[in-house]
């Protein structure tokens, strides 16, 4: 049963990496590292500032920072249990494969996945009472983890794992803080 999991991952890794072109791989380069966030991140506390004021902001930046160290720990700790190859090195793929980027450290899960999903669902929780298209902020995780398939570096299954481990970490972590350190 796992055999056919990790069949069928490959396949539909296969098909969405095989998406790319190499007009877009700049973009996807880009949309990949952090850094080029950084004004969707300001945006997005510059928002929570005007709704919670600085010192809750102050602890959900506390918060965030030891979201985002529990994330990568607990992915680090999976991909060396685990030690799945990525899509770039895996010797069954690799040559059929579009690799734009490649990495030698394991799979799975993704740590990119489980940081954005777990920041979003975070954030989302503290903010979704105030502004209505606050939804909107799912797009990030959607777009920045979807660059990992893009590139070659991860399987749809690292994805989904992440966004699961991710989506658990920012529920938890938000129950803690709304205990805690809101007035409700």
């Amino acid at each position: 049963m796992l055999e056919k999991i990790i069949a069928l991952d490959k396949q539909l890794f296969v098909f969405l990496n095989g998406l790319g072109s190499p007009t877009f791989d700049g973009l996807w380069l880009i949309i990949t590292k952090q850094a080029y966030w950084t004004p969707f991140f300001l945006l997005v506390f510059y928002l929570l500032i005007k709704k919670i004021g600085w010192k809750n902001f102050f602890i959900a930046v506390v918060f965030i920072a030891l979201l985002i160290l529990l994330c990568d720990q607990s992915a680090n700790l999976f991909k060396n249990y685990f030690q799945r190859l990525r899509p770039c090195n895996d010797p069954q793929i690799k040559d059929i494969i579009r690799v734009v980027k490649s990495s030698n450290s394991f799979s799975f899960y993704s740590g990119h996945a489980t940081n954005s999903m777990a920041t979003t669902v975070f954030i989302f929780l503290i903010i979704r009472k105030y502004y209505k298209y606050a939804i909107l902020l799912f797009l990030f995780p959607l777009i920045f983890a979807f660059s990992r398939i893009y590139l070659g570096l991860h399987f749809p299954i690292d994805i989904l794992t992440g966004y699961a481990f991710g989506a658990l970490y920012g529920t938890l972590f938000y129950k803690v803080y709304q205990k805690y350190f809101t007035k409700n």
